[in-house]
């Protein structure tokens, strides 16, 4: 038996590379996925509720999916946002091949997927939008969101979808914990088992706090 993960940099498992047709902003369009990576026979539960449950993307700036799988989340941004730059991140190379591929079917030249290290450090992102790999153990998770949530730009907004037996209160009380100055953190939306959080950086002079009620 395979022991690749989703998180698993090169997967060994053959890639059986499929077409699936998906709706990815309000578009069906027939996309390419494969073994070895998150989700490969449809959009999942959790990253359809988090694209049901957030607000159109700006028009323009760069934005990030972080753990962009085969692609989703990023391909819905870029499709929303022509005029952005949408940085699709993720550890496994096979993902990353997948959303490259996707976006020029799609005809999208607005999304770079590379590995982390490969988004360039001056980029401030005017959103970020994940369903984060949680399976990969609290302490990893939380420093992936401690590298990634301070990039947001001023007056901009994180989006994050967890599920609940998976932890979601808790990792919201441990963001609002963490990014407790300058940061506002709240529960945007429920549904299907699973948490909408919203993680907002406050600007200079300061927005108005999030209603938290």
């Amino acid at each position: 038996m395979s022991s690749d993960h989703y998180f698993s940099a090169s997967p060994a498992s053959a890639e059986n590379l499929r077409r699936i047709r998906v709706t990815l902003a309000g578009r069906d369009v027939e996309v390419t996925t494969a073994a070895g990576v998150f989700s490969p026979d449809h959009i999942d539960s959790g990253t359809g509720v988090l694209l049901a449950n957030t607000p159109p993307a700006p028009p323009g700036g760069a934005f990030l999916d972080l753990g962009c799988g085969w692609g989703p989340i990023a391909l819905s941004l870029a499709l929303q946002s022509p005029h952005a730059t949408v940085w699709a991140v993720d550890v496994n190379e096979r993902a990353l091949d997948l959303v490259r591929r996707n976006a020029e079917s799609l005809g999208l030249e607005n999304v770079n997927a590379v590995l982390p290290d490969d988004v360039p450090d001056d980029i401030a992102f005017r959103t970020i939008r994940s369903n984060p790999p949680i399976r990969v153990g609290k302490n990893q998770l939380h420093g992936l969101l401690e590298r990634w949530i301070p990039r947001l730009a001023e007056r901009s907004d994180a989006w994050l979808v967890v599920q609940r037996n998976l932890g979601s209160d808790s990792l919201q009380r441990w963001l609002a914990a963490t990014f407790d100055t300058g940061y506002s953190v709240q529960r945007a939306a429920t549904g299907r088992g699973f948490r909408v959080i919203r993680v907002r950086r406050h600007g200079t002079p300061p927005t108005e706090p999030v209603d938290l009620a």
